[in-house]
């Protein structure tokens, strides 16, 4: 499909939008078969460090060495046909244990997906900057967080009905999906511009950074890390609070944890009224309530209270990704757009593995997972603060974005 003098606009964000979808597809999608892929490969020595660190979170892993890469590919050989060979190779090698009664093989499988999805997630992304600039472009990356936790919501219940109908292998042909996103990538969307690109970041602000700003980026990345922890903090850690708290029964705590979903989008819908605050208060808001919700959240004796306080939290986690995805992205030049964001992709990966640490070494040092979610909330409150200071330093969103 060749380039031409095309404006982007609606159908075109729609179509960068939804591959984000798949980035959620590794574990959500399995995450109702778990004990069926456990009970099936019992015979093999040390099934459940396979299953689960292999099966389940080998996605997660490639995302996290790949991103990168995917950026830097992005950057050096063009978007649109990088984004469609990854979307048709992760059809395939995403069903591909459907059909596969090796283990060993099924955790190559899902080690593709993994890439695949790095690909897919650090391209469609920068493409969305290289098609749309200013407060439509930031609309644009916000709607992704909003998206990826509603389609999780989505996935869980295909995947438990697929799981119902043909076993542990049902969930996978799910994977099948990207096929159809594909087709309409291919018709939909063209390559960039570089030329058109460049001269359609009009201000200032857009055209900051022609060389990669090392020092900025990697500042935006270890914030990025914080807020990932806490994101997925809730996300790992919320049944085993609630089960602290008394909650036993699975339904329950499917219903408990649906209110804590429900506050990404919102935060996200939110950041859309905020995101001409300058930065340091943006930042300020954003902990300020992920802070609170882990004080609520460490400090409540029944699980009402705590369902609310987790979401509190998560409506602090829906604002403060799109914040640094925004921030990270803002300024930089199309011919290394790609390696930014795959960077920021990499960053967030960091943090679904590190918060399982994170947390588990606060519980053992503070006698308990509540405790430990309350000092986390104090933490982030804390550089609330700090924020805050700096947006006293810095009251506007370009001196802040130079500092970095």
């Amino acid at each position: 499909m060749t380039s031409g003098p095309r404006e982007p606009g609606f159908p075109q964000g729609i179509m960068l939008l939804l591959p984000i979808t798949m980035s959620v597809m590794g574990i959500s999608v399995l995450t109702p078969v778990v004990h069926l892929l456990l009970e099936h490969f019992q015979d093999v020595p040390n099934h459940e460090y396979l299953v689960i660190g292999g099966v389940l979170t080998m996605p997660a892993i490639w995302v996290l060495l790949f991103s990168p890469i995917a950026g830097w590919m992005a950057d050096r050989f063009g978007r649109r046909n990088l984004l469609l060979t990854a979307m048709v190779v992760y059809a395939f090698v995403g069903i591909a244990p459907a059909f596969l009664d090796n283990l060993y093989l099924i955790i190559v499988s899902r080690a593709a997906v993994g890439v695949c999805e790095s690909i897919v997630m650090t391209v469609s992304t920068t493409m969305i900057s290289d098609y749309f600039t200013g407060r439509t472009r930031e609309r644009w990356l916000a709607s992704q967080t909003a998206v990826a936790s509603l389609s999780a919501l989505g996935i869980i219940f295909l995947g438990g009905e697929l799981g119902a109908a043909y076993g542990w292998r049902g969930p996978f042909y799910l994977y099948l999906y990207s096929l159809i996103l594909a087709v309409a990538v291919y018709f939909l969307v063209w390559e960039p511009q570089k030329g058109r690109t460049d001269a359609a970041s009009a201000d200032r602000e857009e055209q900051q950074y022609a060389r990669f700003p090392w020092g900025r980026v990697l500042g935006i990345c270890g914030l990025t890390l914080l807020a990932s922890i806490s994101f997925y903090t809730v996300v790992t850690k919320n049944a085993e609070a609630l089960v602290a708290l008394g909650v036993h029964d699975p339904a329950l705590i499917g219903k408990y944890t649906m209110v804590a979903s429900i506050g990404v989008p919102l935060g996200t819908f939110i950041y859309w009224g905020l995101a001409r605050v300058p930065i340091g208060w943006l930042l300020c808001i954003d902990f300020v309530l992920i802070g609170i919700g882990f004080e609520i959240m460490g400090g409540a004796s029944d699980p009402s209270r705590y369902a609310w306080g987790s979401f509190v939290n998560q409506v602090g986690c829906g604002l403060v990704l799109p914040t640094m995805l925004v921030w990270a992205t803002r300024g930089l030049a199309y011919s290394i757009r790609g390696r930014g964001n795959g960077m920021w992709q990499a960053a967030f990966a960091i943090g679904q593995f590190l918060s399982g640490m994170v947390v588990t070494l606060l519980s053992a040092e503070l006698n308990g997972l509540l405790p430990a979610l309350v000092a986390m909330g104090k933490a982030a409150l804390a550089f609330a603060v700090c924020a805050a200071i700096a947006g006293l330093v810095w009251p506007r969103p370009q001196a802040i974005t130079r500092s970095l």
